[in-house]
């Protein structure tokens, strides 16, 4: 007996996820704890042969599923060890407040990440610093200059039990 599932209607989104098999989804899984793996290291790994291996990154990374290489550094040895998460709360949230904030805050570079939220902020920043007065400085010097903040809360973190950076394949 053979089972035939019709989807009706499919975003591109939902296509493209639908094409990724188990081998893509060991690359990526592989490709994301090691992403300076070399091809053949990389297709041993996967179990592929180096040119297939090849062609499938390639059409990871034009699909837009790998989006880029990075090395991770060491915030601490770098002298940022001290990591401080901001709420913020804007006076309003008409486009052109919105655009000048995420703008601004786009030019602070200890600002990791900055995430648009649904709840009681509208905002929340990840912030790494080398203390409390470094964070006073940076306080005083780009958040509280940041357009439409009506109020802030930080909270510093007092120690980071586990971080990654892989998603779930």
């Amino acid at each position: 007996m053979r089972i035939i599932v019709r989807k009706v209607r499919n975003s591109s989104k939902e296509r493209s996820q639908l094409t990724l098999d188990p081998t893509d989804r060991r690359i990526l899984s592989v490709l994301q704890r090691q992403g300076r793996l070399s091809n053949a290291d990389l297709s041993e790994a996967v179990n592929l042969s180096a040119s297939a291996c090849h062609r499938r990154v390639q059409r990871l990374e034009k699909d837009g599923y790998i989006t880029g290489y990075v090395a991770l550094l060491n915030a601490r040895k770098l002298g940022h060890p001290t990591t401080v998460f901001v709420e913020i709360t804007l006076q309003t949230q008409a486009d052109e407040v919105l655009d000048a904030f995420e703008k601004a805050v786009r030019r602070i570079p200890e600002v990791l990440e900055c995430h648009l939220m649904a709840g009681t902020a509208d905002y929340i920043l990840k912030v790494v610093v080398e203390d409390t007065d470094d964070f006073a400085r940076i306080h005083r010097q780009h958040l509280a200059r940041l357009p439409g903040v009506a109020q802030m809360q930080s909270s510093f973190a007092l120690r980071t039990v586990f971080r990654t950076t892989a998603l779930p394949v």
